[in-house]
């Protein structure tokens, strides 16, 4: 298997980050020219080099709204012709992962293509949580809770299968992708029954850069008191807000933990955050009428021991408490074992689940 991701695309610097496990190798190399365009055409170069063109049959695809859907699809130009009609939907997302479909399809018409979609795996949502507190005319438009996240939480959720058995992932389960984009889900039966996240990636606990949830009052204000437009004000709300609005120092859970010693600022970004996923998920637990499994996972749920300990601290009426060594240690166990509700740190490993799909749907 061959695994391996990009960094910094369109900034200096840019690089792929490759680990060969069939060759029992891995590497770094430079990605010249800027821009995701730039950086797919390198990919796609890069990949034919080390498997052969013959080797390259198919490409699986994040897309992160997915709307209606509640499967993988293959894409072809009238899903392409959807997605596009709905990338009013995610502004941030959509429009460039069509740019990257079309680019592989220019580049090779006959390479197949699969849609993944977040989207999917929320869509066992009942309608009491799908449903938007507006006009009922929007529903038909289109306007609903859709969450998000999906392929990172179907992964978790078989690797607490194996972890901790079906029983326990088929209990009472919440789950806390935690990273510059962060999202909790309510899981019952093995099914999402809520999420933090609604209409788009922006809702929800605060993020990296995204504001979360918002009094939609405070959006008018906003609007009016600096004349910002629909585009200003979502370049607000999703890129200059959350962790880096709060602090104004930086968007990365580590660097504001290295500087909340001396730093108010960043002390409550980080205060603000652990408070509103510990919040969500009460309110889950409630939700499913108590827990069973608590599971972090996403870079910040994986990697930060000190973020994990806040949000589980006032938590013990509800059976969580951590053990203080598997926990500084990023063990995948990280409850005491004496105590009702297994709290887990699981990696996700979400582009395993496109491939999964891509083949499953392609008969590969």
């Amino acid at each position: 298997m061959l695994k391996g991701k990009i960094d910094r695309i369109g900034l200096d610097g840019a690089s792929l980050t490759f680990k060969d496990h069939s060759a029992n190798e891995e590497g770094q190399v430079p990605v010249t020219g800027s821009g995701m365009q730039d950086a797919a055409n390198f990919l796609m170069d890069w990949l034919k080099g080390r498997v052969g063109a013959s080797g390259f049959s198919a490409v699986g695809h994040r897309v992160v709204h997915g709307a209606a859907h509640r499967q993988p699809a293959i894409i072809d130009e009238e899903l392409l012709t959807e997605l596009q009609r709905i990338s009013g939907y995610d502004p941030d997302h959509l429009p460039a992962e069509i740019g990257l479909i079309r680019l592989f399809r220019d580049r090779d018409a006959g390479l197949r293509q699969v849609a993944c979609f977040d989207t999917a795996f929320h869509a066992s949502l009942p309608r009491v949580a799908r449903l938007m507190p507006l006009p009922r005319r929007y529903e038909g438009l289109g306007l609903q809770r859709y969450g998000f996240h999906g392929l990172s939480y179907s992964y978790v959720l078989e690797e607490l299968v194996r972890i901790a058995g079906p029983e326990v992932a088929e209990g009472r389960v919440v789950m806390a992708h935690l990273g510059s984009g962060a999202s909790l889900a309510a899981i019952k039966n093995g099914r999402s029954v809520d999420t933090t996240m609604g209409f788009t990636p922006t809702g929800g606990i605060m993020m990296g850069t995204r504001s979360g949830d918002l009094d939609p009052g405070a959006l008018w204000w906003i609007m009016q008191q600096e004349g910002l437009g629909a585009a200003q004000l979502s370049d607000l709300v999703n890129h200059r807000s959350g962790l880096l609005g709060v602090s104004d120092i930086s968007s990365d859970m580590q660097d504001l933990l290295s500087r909340e010693s001396g730093d108010v600022a960043a002390a409550e970004a980080v205060g603000m955050f652990c408070y509103q996923v510990k919040k969500a998920i009460g309110a889950y637990a409630a939700v499913l009428g108590g827990l069973d499994a608590l599971v972090f996972t996403g870079g910040i749920g994986e990697n930060s021991p000190a973020v994990r300990s806040r949000v589980c601290a006032g938590l013990e009426f509800l059976g969580i408490e951590l053990d203080q060594w598997s926990n500084e240690n990023n063990a995948v166990w990280i409850f005491r074992r004496d105590r009702p509700v297994g709290v887990y740190c699981i990696p996700t490993d979400e582009e395993k689940v496109i491939a999964q799909q891509t083949l499953k749907l392609l008969n590969l």
